[in-house]
């Protein structure tokens, strides 16, 4: 099979794996060597300062000795085949990048044969790209579970990020859909990569040339709607993960039905889309706003509301604690009005030391008063002609945005060429080195 089939084969497997992160680490281009990393920049998006990251995504084969229900690569399901050898990943991945066309690369795998030997395969295609070609660009790679731990701290040196995907949410659904995977088998290199993060960042300081062991962190993904656990149940789990295992990311994936399966939900049913943004809002809240999930949701309230936000549902049912006074809360109170971000907050306490604040001054500094204007005050007064009571503010808050989100279209994942313009001639010479 030619390179340029296994392209279109891994590539298009490798669709399903969450990998829009934040490189989250800089390097400099040496002498003799080729490419970079920078903090800022993301898989398929755009960067802080406004650059397009675009990663190589794609697998090392999606040939797999699991059975994983939900996994359109699983051993038991009728697909066309492909692997790549590591000469020829690194070969692509080095082609590609002389042509501009990927900033770096996004390494997932099939199981072949076993664990260890699929691990063996993805190190020494790494190895080609960090000594033979001396690649210092962007590398994300998953830790394949069930790996031996001398390889996966290998691994750990020649990548920039690290993740482990959990995919399911318990240990029951785990042993229904997943059943070679144990929870234990998962969660066990990703206690070895936060020890040897750790054990790095000591080194470090003593020895400043010393390796660094996967400099961005790691993350994983959470795989929402293929079984019936709640909102609340995932969002526990992560703010659990992000507790015990220092994670930088943990990515939420909307189940796409793919194949008809007695356990999963039917191909006929959408991806629940706006369940994945309102998680991914509520991440946030975990991660910069001080909020806890036992504060979000609970076990009367399990889920949450698709038309509102997390924030503005959290703020609706606390009325009690509003309004505030924009001129006196405190900074752990503002993070927690609807309409107020992190930076617009740190912006309110810089300005209020040198002038009292009135509506208009808060428009300027950023904050959003179509939903901040229910639940502040300024100089102990309410906007003018506000009426504000539980009823009307969950009215307001549920916007037209919010009701057309729940028609969202199935997205796709970005191609690296346009097929009506490049022909696989083009594709070819970019293959074979030929720019």
């Amino acid at each position: 099979m030619e390179v340029v089939d296994k392209l279109a084969i891994l590539s298009d497997s490798a669709k399903y794996d969450v990998a829009c992160t934040s490189s989250g680490v800089d390097r400099k281009s040496k002498p003799g060597a080729i490419g970079n990393a920078v903090g800022m920049g993301i898989c398929h998006s755009f960067s802080a300062d406004g650059r397009c990251i675009s990663l190589l995504k794609v697998l090392m084969t999606n040939s797999c000795i699991y059975d994983c229900s939900y996994c359109v690569n699983r051993k038991s399901n009728d697909t066309r085949r492909a692997a790549f050898t590591p000469q020829e990943l690194a070969d692509l991945t080095i082609n590609f990048y002389r042509r501009n066309y990927i900033e770096g690369l996004f390494l997932s795998s099939g199981i072949m044969r076993s664990p260890d030997f699929t691990t063996e395969q993805m190190i020494k295609a790494l190895e080609l790209l960090r000594g033979e070609y001396r690649f210092g660009g962007y590398i994300h790679v998953k830790a394949i579970p069930g790996a031996d731990s001398a390889l996966i701290a290998r691994l750990g040196l020649l990548a920039d990020r690290m993740s482990v995907n959990i995919e399911l949410p318990s240990q029951e659904s785990l042993k229904l859909l997943a059943p070679d995977k144990t929870k234990e088998s998962i969660l066990r290199p990703m206690g070895l990569i936060r020890e040897k993060i750790q054990e790095n960042g000591t080194d470090l300081v003593k020895y400043s040339h010393a390796p660094r062991f996967v400099p961005a962190g790691q993350s994983t993904q959470l795989i929402v709607g293929a079984t019936p656990e709640t909102d609340f149940r995932i969002l526990t789990l992560t703010e659990g993960l992000y507790k015990r295992y220092s994670l930088k990311r943990v990515f939420f994936s909307a189940y796409m039905p793919v194949v008809e399966h007695a356990l999963l939900p039917s191909t006929e049913v959408k991806p629940p889309l706006l369940r994945e943004h309102r998680l991914y809002q509520a991440d946030w809240l975990l991660r910069f706003y001080g909020f806890e999930a036992k504060e979000l949701l609970d076990e009367r309230n399990p889920n949450f509301n698709p038309l509102i936000d997390p924030k503005c549902n959290w703020a609706v049912h606390h009325m009690e604690l509003f309004p505030l006074e924009i001129n006196r809360a405190p900074y752990e109170m503002l993070l927690r009005v609807p309409g107020i971000g992190v930076r617009s907050a740190q912006r309110i306490l810089a300005a209020r030391r040198t002038a009292t604040l009135d509506f208009p001054s808060l428009k300027k500094l950023g904050v959003v008063l179509k939903r901040a204007q229910y639940f502040i005050t300024c100089k102990g007064r309410r906007l003018e002609g506000l009426r504000v009571n539980e009823s009307n503010v969950l009215r307001a808050l549920v916007s037209d945005k919010g009701l057309n989100m729940l028609q969202l279209p199935q997205p796709e994942q970005l191609t690296l060429f346009d097929e009506s313009a490049v022909t696989r001639e083009s594709v070819i010479q970019c293959l074979t080195g030929q720019i």
